[in-house]
């Protein structure tokens, strides 16, 4: 009875497998317009995605939001967009095939693999994952100096990239021919909460200590939620 009534308040009882398949479609559809919004005007991109995630948060029964959270729910704390956080990084092969294994309270093991490191002058260096569980995907989760403080962003980090889910801001080649780079688009102005932010039925990998920058990204979704 006690796991049952959990599930009541949490609204995690409520949703169907259609549910949590369409949250899924509705992200990987609105990522696909932020990229496209973003190679002509990162602003309007920014405008689109803080819509259309505060819709789906208050509306959608997949949401994070508990029932309760949804009734007294005003829109997400996101900063204003700053172009001086949309930033380029090739991968570089420092720290690759290292192992993590994130133990969660609802789904277990969850086992990574590092890819390698972007290096981000002024901010500091991360770590990049891949997921090895089934559907793979490229992960990269981050916490920073804001982490935690008073108006300032969830205290166990934030993700940036999580293309099993959609997120995902695309790569730009620079050069050309044999010389040509691909470089990562990773725009720290679309930084959000992992689900757990809100509600604590959810399990989510949390940045660990490669992913921590001591300088602040003051930008992308803060918390808590207004």
């Amino acid at each position: 009875m006690a796991q049952e009534a959990f599930d009541e308040a949490s609204g995690i009882g409520d949703m169907t497998a259609v549910d949590i398949a369409d949250w899924r479609l509705r992200t990987f559809a609105l990522y696909d317009a932020v990229r496209r919004l973003a190679a002509e005007d990162p602003f309007q991109a920014h405008l689109h995605w803080r819509q259309e995630r505060d819709r789906m948060f208050a509306t959608h029964p997949a949401s994070a939001l508990t029932p309760a959270a949804k009734e007294r729910f005003a829109g997400l704390r996101t900063a204003d967009y700053d172009p001086a956080f949309r930033l380029y990084a090739s991968l570089e092969a420092e720290g690759g095939g290292e192992e993590m294994n994130v133990r969660t309270g609802t789904d277990g093991v969850v086992p990574f693999v590092r890819l390698g490191t972007f290096d981000l002058p002024d901010l500091g260096r991360l770590a990049v994952w891949r997921l090895l569980g089934y559907g793979g995907g490229i992960f990269l989760p981050f916490r920073d100096a804001t982490a935690g403080r008073d108006g300032g962003s969830y205290g166990a980090g934030r993700y940036l990239l999580d293309t099993i889910k959609g997120a995902w801001h695309g790569v730009r080649k620079t050069g050309s021919g044999d010389a040509a780079e691909q470089e990562f688009i990773l725009d720290f102005n679309f930084a959000y909460n992992p689900s757990c932010a809100y509600n604590e039925a959810w399990a989510c990998p949390l940045a660990g200590p490669a992913n921590r920058l001591e300088k602040e990204v003051p930008v992308g979704e803060l918390y808590p939620p207004s």
